[in-house]
């Protein structure tokens, strides 16, 4: 199959094209075209993302990057030919956003006379490490897809942690998420209280390759739990109380012992979860396993175990429109309708 898939959550508009082959036991992806207009400058004054001219901006950069995926008339029209159905990201995310991206895929596709499906934007991460790397051009080998289960994957991004047990690509149970900030929001929240630019997660990252990760011992809120909850609120808070006490503390040492900290914590109830469950492979992904120290304290922990390790490429770490297809080639085999209307507390 050929699909089309559009993604506006949050500030990232994206539009790719998807072949996908192999049925939903062993799914193989193929990225013909993947396009993605960042609005990061836009937002970066106001310190995070505004629903509103994240709105705007969708409704300026859709068409243009449609443009790109398709070309002038006469090869438009070829594409349309080969293109199966066409799948919109629904939720979670920002619901101005959200809208922006269904209405544009509603009209294309009823111009197009092409079926339009709904995606879940975590779906969507969940199954973006079966996109292919970079290093080897491929997807993830089918055998290894019939050895790789049962799975624990870890969403983590800037409005989900969460973590799951998965016994197939169709079938999950959610084992536990975070009761407060994500793990995404605590760097963005931490990045703020040492005057960092937005978005502030790849700036803690930066900050704290200059820093002492030992340097401050910070807690580790609920890593002897037995559960596998989350909870950053609190770490976030110690950091807050600590710059307070401490005006002349290294920023760098700051950032490197909160980023050590929060990984720590994932890392660890990941692995447990994976112990405890038998796991034969982990996933790692969402916009904060982009992070290179989180991807290689997780990689390190499932090599110790001798457990599978899957993240996917930079490129589709953060939002992108070929996670999105592959969604929604998965939710079509899966029979999973979302309707098309905004969900912005969508769940998995």
């Amino acid at each position: 199959m050929i699909v089309l898939g559009i993604e506006t959550s949050c500030d990232e508009t994206g539009i790719a094209l998807l072949k996908a082959t192999g049925g939903i036991r062993a799914p193989k992806f193929e990225v013909l075209a993947n396009t993605v207009s960042s609005q990061i400058s836009i937002h970066r004054p106001f310190g995070g993302v505004v629903p509103n001219i994240a709105k705007r901006e969708h409704l300026k950069a859709l068409p243009l990057l449609c443009r790109q995926i398709f070309g002038n008339d006469k090869n438009a029209i070829k594409i349309w030919k080969k293109i199966d159905f066409v799948t919109v990201t629904v939720g979670p995310g920002l619901e101005p956003a959200l809208w922006t991206g269904i209405e544009f895929a509603k009209q294309l596709a009823k111009e197009q006379k092409k079926p339009l499906i709904g995606s879940n934007h975590l779906e969507g991460h969940l199954y973006s490490c079966l996109l292919p790397q970079k290093k080897s051009g491929r997807n993830v080998k089918k055998q290894d897809q019939t050895k790789m289960f049962p799975v624990v994957a870890l969403i983590v991004s800037g409005g989900h942690t969460i973590l799951l047990k998965m016994d197939s690509f169709s079938k999950w149970k959610r084992l536990g998420e975070t009761r407060d900030d994500a793990a995404g929001e605590a760097f963005d929240k931490v990045a703020r209280l040492l005057e960092l630019p937005y978005p502030g997660g790849p700036e803690i990252e930066k900050l704290a390759k200059e820093g002492d990760p030992n340097a401050i011992v910070f807690p580790r809120p609920m890593i002897h739990d037995r559960n596998f909850d989350f909870s950053f609120s609190g770490l976030k808070t110690s950091v807050l109380y600590y710059f307070r006490d401490h005006p002349k503390a290294i920023k760098a040492d700051i950032a490197a012992s909160f980023q050590q900290a929060a990984i720590d914590v994932l890392v660890t109830k990941t692995m447990r979860a994976a112990e405890q469950f038998g796991a034969r492979s982990v996933i790692l992904c969402g916009g904060v396993a982009a992070n290179k120290a989180l991807r290689q304290a997780m990689s390190d922990a499932a090599r110790s175990r001798k457990i599978q390790f899957l993240v996917p490429e930079f490129t589709y770490n953060l939002d992108n429109a070929a996670m999105i297809a592959a969604a929604g080639y998965m939710a079509r085999l899966r029979k999973k309708k979302y309707p098309l209307r905004a969900n912005g507390n969508l769940g998995i």
